[in-house]
């Protein structure tokens, strides 16, 4: 690249390397109908899929088309918040890849009856805050609700104000959000646990 040249010339520094730009991903409708060959060297991350600070990740619910993004992280763990059976295919990968599996079963949040399960929030937590277990995965469903309540409930260790937490809470789940899930994060007591 000429300007790794000229940067040499002026200072026999290493001042500027050269950026190798990848072709952008394929469409969405690509992804979504399972079309994309996940044996290939590209990476697809799962939907909802984003960075909760170093070493834990959220997401949706994890398929074939998103292991070797998965891989690409070095995962240790994975936390499953949804109460069914982790489906046969995922845990092949799972035990293939040396990846823990922490099963969380929590029914959906529905509003406006029912009771997030604290307890349940509190061992997953647990589990999340443990650095033995980085780098962590977690998910649910579509990695909007549960997922986004413990999250909320981490954030609230973290000492984040209510406004940041739910501001994070609405960028996942945005027109579906719950007040219920929001109500649990706001009176969850994050001083019983230490990160």
């Amino acid at each position: 690249m000429k300007l790794d040249q000229e940067a040499k010339q002026e200072g026999g520094h290493d001042m500027c390397r050269t950026i190798k730009f990848l072709e952008p991903l394929p469409k969405l409708s690509a992804m979504a109908t399972g079309k994309v060959d996940a044996t290939s060297d590209e990476l697809y991350p799962p939907v909802n899929f984003s960075m909760v600070d170093y070493g834990i990740y959220r997401s949706s619910f994890p398929d074939s088309a998103n292991f070797s993004f998965l891989t690409a992280l070095g995962l240790r763990s994975i936390v499953y918040l949804c109460p069914e059976k982790y489906p046969e295919h995922n845990l092949e990968f799972l035990k293939s890849n040396r990846i823990q599996l922490f099963h969380f079963g929590m029914e959906g949040t529905k509003e406006p009856f029912f009771d997030i399960p604290e307890d349940t929030i509190r061992e997953a937590l647990k589990v999340v805050i443990d650095v033995r277990n980085h780098p962590l995965l977690i998910h649910c469903k579509r990695g909007k609700h549960r997922t986004g309540c413990l999250v909320g409930c981490l954030r609230k260790m973290q000492k984040w104000s209510l406004l940041s937490i739910f501001d994070e809470y609405h960028k996942f789940a945005a027109a579906k959000a719950r007040v219920s899930d929001q109500r649990f994060m706001e009176l969850f007591d994050a001083s019983s646990l230490k990160r």
